[in-house]
């Protein structure tokens, strides 16, 4: 079909092909590359909407309990109201996870947080009334239903650690599938290009073997007609001399080609280190902040159990003031015992005096009872008073631990989602860094062909000038030559 055209023609319909099978692989490419990026887009999506959701599930729960607790201790209003907020921001965050979700085995787990909440919200709410109710809250006992809560409580934040682990699975699920669909689109992509390669080195090895039969027929007639190539040889004589100089420019622009690929290479091999070293300290505050979060958690345990040690010491107290009443009262009988004594020794006469000044003894000795007995109830209204204080004291240190836990857990996010940003980072910094030497190499090579390609042109200049004496005769062939390639006689 190609037969009857000229070389150029050939020449222009092969680049045409060529030009042709590369927009296709471009285009593959670019919807390969779409589609990968849309994948990631959906385990980003994942990640940010329904694994933080979930976490702040978890942090809504643990502020209400933090505040409804201190309702329980204070009756302060505020912490009442601050809790409805939390419940309020909990159930909404819950409605907006349910528009989010599309896993099953989620939005399971989701109706399980959901009820586990209303049951939680059921049992509480009479304690709450209880505590409204009464005036002081003397001793912890007066509240019934607390085991009720407390088992409701931890059934909350058992759905709530189910989900959010949950949540972590689907991620990393996605995140598998994501690679493993880019992977796939990288040997498709790879497999394009081995096609075009492969067109390219089929449509050049026609273009050749046609050139050599055309060439090869054209060789007899020179070999027969040399004396016609007396002009062709003079003309290749200057050509040489301008393809020489050209290929020393050549050769000068590449040396620099290859000094710059140099430079960004090793500009690259720094970035690289620089990323690792960010993911190195990425990974040490990670697990900085972990080992943090377990000491917080620590502290609010300690602190449970500060507020329950001061509790038991109010009850401890009220105790120790009832034996302090039980002594003023004997105190008193043993005063008033002293008193009828006296008189009655006083009766006596002689008799009785010896009787009167030991009745007098016990007297002063039951006095001195009774204002110990007031002293001692005074130091025990200034211990209750001190309970109290720091058992508000450790509640508000408590809700400040809580504060601090969820922000650990903020912090901790943001340095997987740096973790994870700089390990894609650095990715990306070793590829360019792998296609910058391979860039180098191939200057070098082709900065090595246009060394070569320079000195066969010196030598061809040189072979021109004695093929010039020598090629007279070749004239008609180069007008056949003239018609080989489409230019024709002039």
């Amino acid at each position: 079909m190609m037969a009857g055209r000229t070389f150029g023609t050939k020449l222009a319909a092969g680049f045409g092909l060529t030009l042709a099978l590369t927009l296709l692989m471009t285009a593959t490419s670019v919807l390969t590359l779409r589609y990968v990026l849309s994948t990631k887009d959906n385990v980003i999506t994942a990640a940010r909407v329904n694994l933080v959701g979930s976490e702040v599930l978890n942090a809504a729960m643990e502020s209400r309990i933090a505040d409804y607790r201190g309702y329980l201790l204070t009756a302060n209003e505020e912490y009442r109201t601050a809790a409805g907020q939390d419940r309020t921001r909990f159930l909404g965050q819950v409605a907006s996870l349910r528009t989010t979700i599309t896993d099953p085995t989620s939005r399971n787990l989701l109706q399980s947080v959901a009820e586990a909440e209303e049951r939680h919200a059921s049992v509480l709410e009479p304690l709450i009334e209880q505590r409204a109710g009464l005036k002081t809250l003397a001793d912890v006992s007066q509240l019934s239903g607390g085991q009720e809560v407390r088992a409701a409580r931890i059934s909350l934040q058992r759905a709530l650690n189910a989900l959010i682990e949950r949540q972590m699975a689907v991620v990393d699920a996605r995140s598998d599938a994501a690679t493993a669909r880019a992977s796939a689109a990288s040997w498709f992509i790879v497999a394009i290009g081995l096609l075009l390669i492969i067109g390219s080195a089929l449509m050049a090895w026609k273009l050749s073997r046609d050139l050599r039969r055309e060439v090869g027929a054209a060789v007899g007639h020179i070999q027969s007609s040399s004396a016609q190539l007396e002009a062709a040889a003079a003309q290749q004589a200057t050509g040489g001399r301008d393809q020489a100089s050209a290929m020393s420019e050549i050769t000068t622009t590449i040396s620099e080609l290859l000094i710059t690929s140099r430079q960004i290479a090793d500009s690259a091999q720094r970035v690289s280190k620089i990323a690792e070293d960010t993911a190195d300290a990425a990974r040490t505050g990670d697990a900085t902040i972990d080992q943090t979060r377990a000491s917080i958690t620590a502290i609010r345990t300690q602190v449970d159990q500060i507020v329950q040690h001061m509790l038991a010491l109010g009850e401890k107290s009220q105790q120790i003031g009832g034996v302090v009443d039980l002594v003023s009262e004997l105190a008193e009988q043993t005063n008033i015992l002293a008193i009828n004594a006296t008189i009655e020794a006083s009766g006596a006469g002689e008799w009785g005096r010896r009787f009167a000044v030991v009745a007098e003894e016990i007297r002063k000795l039951a006095d001195r009872t009774a204002g110990s007995a007031k002293e001692i109830r005074a130091l025990i209204e200034d211990v209750r008073g001190a309970v109290n204080t720091t058992v508000m004291a450790t509640e508000i240190g408590a809700k400040a631990v809580d504060a601090g836990s969820r922000q650990f857990d903020d912090a901790t996010s943001s340095f997987r989602r740096i973790a994870g940003l700089v390990a894609t980072t650095s990715d990306a910094t070793r590829e360019i860094e792998l296609s910058t030497k391979q860039q180098t190499t191939a200057v070098e090579q082709v900065n090595v062909a246009a060394s070569d390609t320079a000195r066969v042109t010196r030598e061809t200049e040189a072979s021109a000038v004695q093929t010039k004496q020598t090629a007279a005769h070749l004239s008609t062939l180069s007008g056949e030559l003239l018609d080989l390639v489409g230019s024709g006689r002039h």
